[in-house]
């Protein structure tokens, strides 16, 4: 298996699911050696976190300082990166959009770690869909970790 240095979490605006992913993934693999970064797949302007999403992360210990929305670039990708969409059409998007993105680095979070179904976008909804959001994405998490053989 190959050595992974950097994990990109990469959903729509980058506001909300891919914030949710990186802090989870940071909460629960805690060692460091792997950078962990969230990016939107389109950022017409920087923006701070989806109230409902921060809401949601800090009721379960995870806190993103200054944080602001970043759109993903050819540069995000070094040797040993792993991308992770929450959906098929973000993947194909950035894979003709990044030329250093392909099918070997870029994946759907769900489909990668053998969920059924794409893990849904809260936007819009309560907090408590913020929150089923969130647990959804946690146990993707963890199953990623697991496959990664990431487990200390």
């Amino acid at each position: 298996m190959r050595e992974i240095k950097r994990i990109i979490f990469v959903v729509g605006n980058g506001i909300a699911r891919a914030p949710m992913a990186a802090g989870i993934f940071a909460q629960m693999y805690p060692k460091g050696d792997i950078e962990v970064l969230c990016r939107g797949v389109v950022v017409q302007f920087p923006e701070p976190l989806n109230q409902k999403t921060e809401a949601v992360m800090i009721s379960n210990g995870i806190t993103m300082e200054d944080f602001t929305s970043c759109e993903i670039s050819d540069a995000d990708y070094v040797e040993g990166t792993m991308a992770f969409t929450m959906e098929a059409s973000q993947r194909q998007r950035i894979i003709d959009k990044i030329p250093s993105a392909n099918e070997e680095n870029t994946f759907v979070l769900s489909e990668y770690v053998g969920d059924e179904l794409e893990i849904m976008d809260p936007y819009g909804g309560t907090l408590q869909t913020y929150g089923i959001c969130f647990e959804v994405i946690k146990n993707a998490i963890k199953k990623l970790i697991d496959m990664l053989e990431l487990q200390q």
